[in-house]
């Protein structure tokens, strides 16, 4: 909470600006999903959140650099550091996320999860793994894009943990676009690790009232497109790490250069 008792007018403007919004989203969603039958539902919930996020990120001061081909459908993979990863990717282009069952529960982010369209996964148990690759090619098969964060989990951003594979098999049996994309964050004020990324034992809201009250964040997402996919989901897994950390390196070499 220190960041509120050093910006009380900052943090709570911005949480009341935040209250407005998202009662606004709640709108947004019964007049622009609920009721146009024209659009596909897994295309119009996606853009709905897309309209939803680039209003939260304005009031958080987010700005956003992108380099590479930015997908329209597919399955992308990417790095993990913060629940601002899914505000920052469905800002840059309409998405479909793959999330962790306890996302349900979480206040505001759990019901725009849930209206989104987003895909959860109780990963500890293998038949719901099974499930859930049918309701990926679902969605792929509808021309949406699936992002993945195959980490499994957030971190700092100092090393990109390993892939779990469980959650590609779709991508092995199907012909989908792939896409890689790595994501990182910078702030003239205040510490990446600990003011953006949610990691280890963090708590969201103290977490989240501390981040609004940072006066910028910037974004930065690199993608790739990859031309060839591999034979297995664990072979897949390792070919996909790969590729995130060379965007990660290149990221590091262009900011020393």
């Amino acid at each position: 909470m220190n960041g509120f008792l050093k910006h009380p007018l900052r943090v709570t403007g911005r949480l009341c600006w935040l209250a407005g919004e998202i009662s606004l989203a709640f709108l947004d969603f019964v007049i622009n999903v609920l009721f146009q039958p024209k659009v596909p539902l897994v295309r119009a919930r996606a853009q709905w959140l897309q309209q939803a996020c680039r209003r939260v990120l304005r009031i958080l001061n987010v700005t956003i650099k992108t380099e590479g081909p930015i997908p329209l459908k597919g399955l992308m993979v990417c790095n993990h550091l913060s629940y601002l990863d899914i505000l920052v990717i469905s800002t840059v282009t309409p998405s479909v996320f793959i999330a962790k069952n306890e996302v349900k529960r979480w206040p505001v982010f759990g019901w725009f999860a849930q209206l989104s369209g987003t895909l959860f996964v109780k990963r500890t148990r293998r038949v719901d793994v099974a499930r859930l690759n049918q309701e990926v090619e679902y969605v792929l098969d509808a021309g949406g894009l699936v992002v993945l964060f195959p980490e499994g989990t957030s971190s700092d951003g100092r090393n990109v943990l390993p892939f779990k594979s469980s959650l590609l098999e779709p991508v092995t049996r199907l012909n989908h676009p792939l896409t890689v994309a790595f994501l990182d964050y910078s702030m003239p004020e205040g510490d990446v690790r600990k003011d953006v990324c949610y990691w280890g034992d963090m708590t969201l809201v103290p977490h989240l009232i501390n981040l609004f009250s940072k006066r910028r964040v910037e974004a930065r997402v690199s993608f790739t497109r990859l031309a060839s996919q591999a034979q297995s989901r664990k072979e897949l897994a390792r070919r996909l790490h790969s590729h995130v950390v060379r965007l990660k390196e290149s990221l590091r070499e262009d900011a020393l250069a």
